[in-house]
């Protein structure tokens, strides 16, 4: 079941990431991969402008996907599943879910440059790597330059 996600859900929503997010461990640049990957601090900075859906088994979030509206785009922030339910379909249900709420004419995501199977699964589901990266990086994302230098972004 989808659902969007209330503030009580933080906690578990900071879980759910920072499991997810050991995938990228040895993936993307060691300069770029920490514990926790986001920060409690982090999370809740992103609380404010993301609304997050989350995909429930039994009462329980076994996966998110945040929704953030910036000037005339929409992007997609924080696409996680815990790693003991992915591979079943979440992701899609959750992007689906995602696309059917877009007012903007643009939905676009970055992922790191190395992380393939985000962007295959991306690829998969109608979204094209743009050329000009950079520049929508820049322009849509506060995000260092380092991350910038390791990152694509679909759209």
């Amino acid at each position: 079941m989808i659902r969007q996600c209330h503030s009580s859900d933080i906690e578990r929503v900071y879980f759910i990431i920072n499991q997810a997010a050991k995938a990228y461990e040895g993936v993307i640049p060691p300069d770029c991969y920490h514990q926790p990957y986001m920060p409690r601090e982090e999370l809740e900075q992103e609380w404010k402008r993301v609304s997050f859906f989350g995909w429930e088994v039994n009462g329980e979030l076994v996966g998110i996907m945040g929704l953030e509206p910036i000037k005339d785009v929409t992007l997609i922030r924080h696409a996680y599943v815990l790693p003991e339910w992915q591979r079943q379909g979440i992701s899609s249900k959750l992007l689906a879910h995602i696309k059917g709420l877009v007012a903007t004419p643009h939905l676009l995501v970055g992922t790191w440059a190395d992380a393939r199977w985000a962007i295959d699964f991306y690829l998969k589901h109608g979204f094209k790597l743009l050329s000009d990266k950079d520049e929508v990086l820049k322009s849509y994302w506060d995000i260092p330059q380092r991350q910038i230098e390791t990152s694509v972004v679909l759209g």
